[in-house]
């Protein structure tokens, strides 16, 4: 199969690590996300991926800490996460770079720009973890930026649970209807809790494309980068 893209943001929550489990890393589940993710290096796809860390800790979630120290607890979360997705493709023989927006450098590198396109120019995947590095920006909002800086075609928005973007829960409501494209300004007035507000509007500001589609099929990943018609195109 031939790519459509050359160059991609994978956007990864902390539950997709978890699996059923639902909380922590669930290493078969990690592994499964790694094969997909070599598959797609193999095809010579520049690839890089930014994780949540919902599967820890949820720093919005916390009703009596400071929301900037949880936002830094959650943070840290994404960095577990990184590691181990690193790992698990490292055994897989992907060669991998984790970058932080908190500068930990006995665990991982900082994160620079230009460093992290030359990876990616190399054939490296290149991980973005501890979001952008300040509180009370989400991880979604970390996908869009890097997404700008380094140049990426489009945003890959793997959900866990959900093939797309439904005009409601369709976990709650079985007649919910789901969206095959939308633009930007569409999930901002519908308010389709997609994404952030600000994760959004970067988007829509830099005119990323952004397709969201269901991880629970292990092929899925794969399919959407050959530009299969599968899960909801915002442009």
């Amino acid at each position: 199969m031939n790519p459509k893209y050359k160059r991609i943001i994978l956007k990864l929550s902390g539950e997709a690590m978890a699996g059923e489990k639902g909380i922590g890393i669930d290493m078969d589940t990690v592994k499964t996300i790694a094969s997909q993710v070599k598959a797609i290096s193999e095809m010579r796809v520049e690839t890089g991926i930014v994780v949540g860390g919902g599967n820890f800790w949820r720093g919005r979630d916390s009703e009596n800490m400071d929301r900037a120290t949880s936002d830094y607890m959650g943070m840290l979360g994404t960095v577990m996460n990184a590691l181990a997705l690193q790992d698990s493709l490292e055994n897989m023989g992907v060669i991998t770079r984790v970058q932080t927006a908190i500068e930990m450098k006995e665990v991982a590198e900082p994160y620079i720009r230009r460093r992290a396109i030359r990876h990616l120019e190399k054939g490296r995947v290149v991980i973005f973890s501890a979001g952008i590095g300040n509180p009370y920006f989400s991880t979604d909002t970390t996908a869009a930026l890097r997404a700008a800086e380094i140049s990426a075609e489009v945003i890959l928005l793997a959900k866990k649970g959900v093939d797309g973007i439904y005009d409601s829960d369709p976990k709650l409501n079985p007649d919910a209807k789901k969206f095959l494209e939308l633009s930007y300004l569409e999930i901002i007035n519908k308010k389709l809790k997609i994404m952030d507000t600000t994760a959004t509007s970067l988007c829509m500001d830099n005119k990323i494309p952004l397709i969201v589609f269901g991880i629970d099929k292990p092929s899925s990943m794969i399919d959407v980068v050959c530009g299969k018609n599968i899960g909801t195109k915002v442009k």
